[in-house]
C-alpha cells in the first residue's frame, strides 16, 4: 500500500533539511528534530519515507531497550550497513562507549553535503546509557551540529520526550518539536476508500493507526473489515493493544487497572477506584498522573463561568478507546475463535458507544473550521454538565478554560443514522439556558442530516472532513 499522509510532517523534515542544505558552508549547519508520538503511530515509517524521498546518506539506528554495551554494539552495526560516505572510520577505530562514537560518527558524515541521522526508541538509552542526555549534548554541540545533517530523535515515551527538550535539561532547545499523531479521518478516507461517515468511523475503530488501517481493504465497510480483524488471533487491531501497554507499563500493573477501569466506561474518580478493585484515593491519584503524563488519559472539568469539581477522565488515544472497551475484556473468546461473540457484542453495543467517542473528534474539527466559519472565535472548545447528568452539552466555545470569562456558542452532536429534528434542538436551547443567561450562537453536529430550520451553524461528516483538507 502506498504512504498516504504525514504531509505536514514531511514537510516540516524537509524544511529542516532544505536548512541544512542553505547553510553548508558557515559554522552550524546542523539541524536536529525531536519526534514523539504514541507506539505504533507510524513515525519510524515517517523517517524511512522521509529519507527515501530525500535520497540523502543516512543512519538509521533503534534501540532494543538492552545494555549500555549491547546497544553500542548494535549502533555500530548499524554505521556499517548505512549509506554513510564515510562510514570506514568505524571499522579504523573502534569506539568503546556512547561518547566516542557519537564523536566519530560527525566524521562519517560527509562535509559538504547533506545526509541524515536517525536515533529511534531515545527514551530506552536514556534509561539504559549513563548520563546520555548529556553526551548527546556534548557530541551535538561541539561535533555534529557543526556538519550538514539533519539529526532525528525518535520516541514513543511522551513524557521521556517533552522531557528531554524542558528546561533545565542538557539538550533543552538544542531540538524543533515534532508530535506524530494518528492518521486524521481525511487521510483515513484517502487511504481506505471511504465515504465522509464511514471515514469517522474507521477513524474511531483503527484510531488513525496506519498498521490496523493498512489491515482494512480499500471500500469495504466497518462490518466487514470488524469481521476479518476478528477472525485473526494476530491482526493488527488486537495485537497493538497489549503490545502498547506492555511497553508503556512493563511494571506498573495498577496503572493499566485504572487504564482499564477507564476504557470501560468508568468516568468519574469514584466510579473508576470502583470499577480498579477499591484502591485507595492516593493510589489512583497516583495512577491517573501517570495516565495523563504519558498522554493516555484526559481529565477535564466542565466549561462554563462557574467552578466546578466535578472532574471527569477518558481514554485520550483513540486507537485504545475502541480496544480497551470492546476487545480488551474479550480477547480469550477471539482466540479460541469465537470472534462472532465479539463481533455481536459490539453491534449491540456500536451506536451508543460511537455517540460519545465521536465527540473529541468533533470538537478538534470544529476548532480547526471556527477561524472564518461564521461562528464567533473560541480559543477551547469543551463541554458542559452537571452532576447527575441533568444537563449535557457537548460543545461549548470559550475564550478560555476550565473557567471562562466569555462563552461564545454552545452546541449539541447527535451522531446517529436519524437526522437533528426539532427536538434535538429545543432540547439544546433548554440546557443551554442552564449553562447562561446569555442568547449563545448555536451549533449542532449530525450524522444523519437535519429535519428542522436552525441551528444557523449545522455541520454534518462532509462539513467536517473539511476540517482535515
Amino acid at each position: 500500500m502506498d504512504f498516504i499522509g504525514r504531509e505536514r510532517e514531511l514537510g516540516v523534515l524537509g524544511g529542516l533539511l532544505d536548512r541544512v542544505v542553505a547553510e553548508i558552508g558557515t559554522a552550524r549547519p546542523g539541524r536536529c528534530v525531536l519526534m514523539r508520538g504514541r507506539r505504533r503511530i507510524g513515525k519510524s515509517a515517517l523517517a524511512e519515507e522521509f529519507i527515501l524521498r530525500r535520497g540523502v546518506p543516512h543512519l538509521y539506528f533503534t534501540s532494543a531497550r538492552g545494555s549500555a554495551e549491547l546497544e553500542l554494539e548494535q549502533l555500530l552495526a548499524d554505521v556499517a550497513e548505512s549509506t554513510l560516505p564515510g562510514r570506514g572510520v568505524f571499522a579504523e577505530t573502534t569506539p568503546g562507549n556512547w561518547n566516542s562514537a557519537l564523536q566519530l560518527l560527525a566524521e562519517a558524515v560527509p562535509e559538504d553535503a547533506p545526509s541524515v541521522l536517525v536515533i529511534d526508541e531515545v527514551p530506552y538509552l536514556m534509561e539504559r546509557v549513563d548520563a546520555f542526555e548529556g553526551i548527546l549534548q556534548r557530541a551535538w554541540g561541539r561535533y555534529l551540529s557543526r556538519r550538514p545533517v539533519l539529526l532525528i530523535l525518535i520516541g514513543s515515551d511522551l513524557s521521556m520526550m517533552e522531557a528531554l527538550n524542558s528546561y533545565e535539561r542538557p539538550f533543552h532547545q538544542r531540538g524543533t518539536e515534532l508530535v506524530v499523531g494518528p492518521l486524521n479521518p481525511a487521510e483515513i478516507q484517502d487511504m481506505l476508500g471511504l465515504d465522509d461517515a464511514a471515514a469517522f468511523d474507521a477513524a474511531l475503530v483503527t484510531g488513525g493507526l496506519p498498521l490496523v488501517c493498512a489491515e482494512w481493504e480499500p471500500g469495504a465497510d466497518l462490518w466487514r473489515f470488524l469481521h476479518e480483524a476478528l477472525s485473526n488471533p494476530v491482526s493488527a487491531l488486537l495485537v497493538s493493544g497489549e503490545r502498547s501497554l506492555a511497553a508503556e507499563f512493563p511494571t506498573e500493573a495498577m496503572a493499566r487497572d485504572v487504564l482499564g477501569a477507564i476504557g470501560s466506561g468508568e468516568r468519574t474518580f469514584v466510579n473508576i477506584a470502583r470499577a480498579a478493585g477499591g484502591i485507595a484515593h492516593t493510589t489512583l491519584t497516583r495512577a491517573t498522573a501517570l495516565l495523563e503524563a504519558k498522554g493516555l488519559v484526559s481529565s477535564e472539568l466542565p466549561l462554563s463561568t462557574r467552578s466546578s469539581k466535578d472532574r471527569r477522565y477518558r481514554v485520550a488515544d483513540p486507537y485504545l478507546r475502541f480496544w480497551l472497551y470492546f476487545l480488551r475484556p474479550h480477547i480469550p473468546e477471539i482466540e479460541r475463535r469465537r470472534g462472532d461473540l465479539t463481533l455481536r457484542r459490539i453491534a449491540s453495543r456500536w451506536s451508543t458507544w460511537r455517540g460519545r467517542a465521536i465527540e473529541p473528534l468533533v470538537r478538534e474539527a470544529l476548532a480547526r473550521l471556527t477561524p472564518g466559519s461564521g461562528l464567533p472565535d473560541a480559543e477551547v472548545i469543551g463541554s458542559y454538565w452537571t452532576r447527575g447528568n441533568a444537563v449535557e452539552i457537548d460543545i461549548v466555545g470559550a475564550d478560555r478554560a476550565p473557567i471562562a470569562r466569555e462563552l461564545r456558542f454552545a452546541g449539541s452532536i447527535k451522531w446517529l443514522e436519524s437526522p437533528f429534528d426539532h427536538h434535538d434542538l429545543q432540547k439544546l436551547i433548554t440546557h443551554r439556558a442552564a449553562l447562561t443567561d446569555d442568547t449563545l450562537p448555536l451549533v449542532a453536529v449530525s450524522r444523519g442530516g437535519f429535519s428542522c430550520q436552525g441551528p444557523p451553524a449545522a455541520y454534518g461528516p462532509a462539513d467536517l472532513l473539511a476540517a482535515w483538507r
